[in-house]
C-alpha cells in the first residue's frame, strides 16, 4: 500500500528514519526515567550549585507578632544548610499553614543564600467558651489559641454555645450595623442553633429573632429605643424582640412586662 502511495520513494524512506529514530528515543527516555536518571541529574545540579554558594545560610521571617516564635523556626529552620534547589517551598508553607495563628504563609528564595518567609495572621474575632475553656477565634471560627480568664481582651465578645463558633462572622456584622452598642455588647450565646441572645456590659440579655435580617432590625429598634428612653442600666434583665410587634421586658422584680406598659420614669 506504501509503495502505491504519489509519493518520492526518498521522502518515504525519510518518513520512515525519522518515525524509528523518536520511537527509538522515546524508549530510551522512558527507560532512564524508570531507572531515576532524571532525578540523578537534578540532585547533582542542585549540589554543584549548592557548592557554588546557593545554600540556605540565612532565614528571614516577617509579619509574625502573635505566632509562637519557637514553632515557626522549629518548621522553617530544617531549611538551613540546605542546597538552595532542594528546598520544598510548598511543604514549608504548608506546614506554616497548620499554626493556628497562621492565615498564610508565603515562602520564597533570595539568592544566593536567603530564605524569606512571610506570614500573613489571622485576625481575632472573639473568645469562644467551650467545656469551661476559652480560646481566641477568628471569623471563620478558627481556634488561634487559648486564653486565660485573667488576660482575655475586653473588647472581643465573649460567644457560648453549640456552634457559635461558626456565627461569628454574622455576629460581627450585626454588631456593626450598629456602632453605637459595640462598645456595650459584652458578648453573645447561640441559641438552639438559630438566633441570638446578646448580653450586655449592664447585664443585660436582648433576645434577637431568628434571620440576619431579621435581627439586625430588632437591634435596630432596640438601640433606637434606647437612645430615646434608656433602657440599659434600669433594671431590666431580659428584653424580648423575638416579636416584631412588641418588645417584652422582665425585671428582677417581676417575671414579665410589656415594654409599652413600663411605669412612668421607665421605658416609654
Amino acid at each position: 500500500m506504501i509503495e502505491a502511495l504519489p509519493v518520492p520513494r526518498a521522502l518515504l524512506k525519510r518518513v520512515r528514519n525519522w518515525t524509528l529514530g523518536i520511537l527509538v528515543v522515546a524508549g530510551m527516555l522512558v527507560g532512564l526515567d524508570a531507572m531515576g536518571v532524571p532525578q540523578m541529574i537534578g540532585m547533582a545540579t542542585a549540589h554543584g550549585l549548592g557548592r557554588m554558594g546557593f545554600v540556605v545560610r540565612t532565614i528571614e521571617i516577617s509579619g509574625r507578632e502573635h505566632v509562637d516564635r519557637d514553632q515557626v523556626y522549629a518548621i522553617v529552620m530544617d531549611a538551613r544548610g540546605q542546597d538552595m534547589p532542594l528546598v520544598d517551598l510548598a511543604a514549608t508553607r504548608a506546614k506554616l499553614l497548620n499554626i493556628g495563628w497562621v492565615g498564610d504563609a508565603r515562602v520564597s528564595r533570595r539568592l544566593p543564600d536567603t530564605l524569606v518567609v512571610d506570614i500573613v495572621e489571622r485576625r481575632p474575632a472573639a473568645i469562644l467558651q467551650r467545656n469551661q475553656q476559652l480560646s481566641l477565634i477568628d471569623a471563620t471560627g478558627r481556634v488561634l489559641a487559648p486564653v486565660d480568664a485573667h488576660t482575655m481582651p475586653v473588647s472581643l465578645p465573649l460567644v457560648i454555645g453549640d456552634g457559635a463558633e461558626g456565627q461569628v462572622g454574622a455576629l460581627e456584622a450585626l454588631i456593626a450595623s450598629q456602632p453605637t452598642m459595640k462598645t456595650l455588647i459584652e458578648g453573645g450565646t447561640w441559641i438552639g442553633g438559630r438566633r441570638w441572645d446578646l448580653r450586655f456590659q449592664s447585664g443585660e440579655v436582648l433576645a434577637l429573632p431568628e434571620g440576619d435580617a431579621a435581627a439586625r432590625n430588632a437591634l435596630a429598634r432596640f438601640a433606637k429605643k434606647d437612645s430615646e428612653a434608656r433602657l440599659l442600666g434600669q433594671g431590666y434583665v431580659r428584653i424580648d424582640m423575638r416579636d416584631p410587634s412588641h418588645i417584652i421586658v422582665r425585671t428582677s422584680n417581676e417575671p414579665g412586662t410589656r415594654i409599652a406598659d413600663a411605669p412612668p420614669g421607665g421605658v416609654a
